[in-house]
């Protein structure tokens, strides 16, 4: 008999690795609206109660404004910018100190110390330092985001450019590479798995800090309004605005994969052609 293409294929691949992955929680939702269902208990509503409430809130605006409400606009979409922005700058930051120091043969020696005792600091319990340094707004929260995630990315990207294999230092050093190649063609690709680790772990702690960092001073943004939710004591509202979390959490670790992807195909045949 003969095989079946792989075109043919692929629909099958599609829809069992679809199920794979989505099974259990799709089980885990349907368990969750029947058991709500039955207890009828007004601190867990249904899911659907709960997608209703997110769709009125949040996706029921006009189609010049991709059908977001106001109150989407006035709170998602600037949280979700502070969150980008605090991370990117603690990771940019991470990975400049942290090139330097995994290259470096005693810089650790003077700043291992520092390092161990700042990573050690929870970055909300310097809220209050940061509101006295930066009064209310979104500094505040810029600066907690940037704080908590420069440490994973410090830490990940030190043990990445520490951990170039000796056969590579010994070729640029017989062919006298420039320091720019050195650096981008050999140290960077060579680092870039644990500097993706780094951001990766960083980036769902920022959505973390996003919320907690909102909570004090804040005017706008998901954790005010998750703040405003509890305190009106709205349990629908309150869950809608924690579903969205975890939904706002899952998009943005599936871009990151899919990016990180990319970049690591090209990281390593950049590290390839420098050898």
């Amino acid at each position: 008999m003969p095989r079946a293409s792989t075109a043919d294929q692929l629909p099958a691949r599609l829809v069992t690795g679809f199920l794979q992955r989505w099974t259990v929680f799709i089980l885990c939702v349907i368990i969750w609206q029947v058991a709500t269902s039955i207890a009828k208990d007004t601190y867990f509503p249904t899911p659907l109660t709960i997608v209703r409430t997110m769709y009125h809130l949040w996706f029921a605006g006009p189609a010049e404004h991709l059908f977001l409400t106001d109150l989407a606009v006035h709170n998602i979409l600037p949280s979700v910018g502070r969150l980008l922005a605090g991370w990117a700058a603690g990771g940019a930051i991470g990975i400049l100190l942290g090139m330097f120091l995994g290259r470096s043969r005693t810089g650790m020696d003077y700043v291992g110390p520092l390092i161990s005792f700042g990573r050690a600091l929870p970055a909300p319990a310097l809220l209050p330092l940061f509101l006295v340094l930066f009064k209310l707004g979104p500094p505040v929260q810029l600066a907690t985001i940037a704080f908590g995630v420069v440490w994973p990315v410090l830490l990940n990207t030190i043990h990445g450019a520490q951990s170039i294999d000796q056969v590579q230092v010994d070729t640029a050093r017989a062919f006298r590479i420039s320091r720019p190649r050195w650096i981008f063609g050999v140290v960077l690709p060579a680092a870039l798995p644990k500097i993706f680790s780094g951001l990766r772990i960083s980036l769902a702690l920022s959505l973390v800090l996003m919320v907690i960092s909102e909570l004090v001073g804040a005017t706008d943004g998901i954790g005010y309004q998750f703040q405003v939710a509890i305190h009106s004591f709205d349990l629908t509202i309150t869950w809608a605005w924690i579903v969205l979390l975890g939904i706002l959490g899952n998009l943005l670790n599936w871009l990151f994969v899919t990016i990180e992807k990319r970049v690591l195909i090209w990281g390593r045949g950049g590290a390839t052609e420098a050898r």
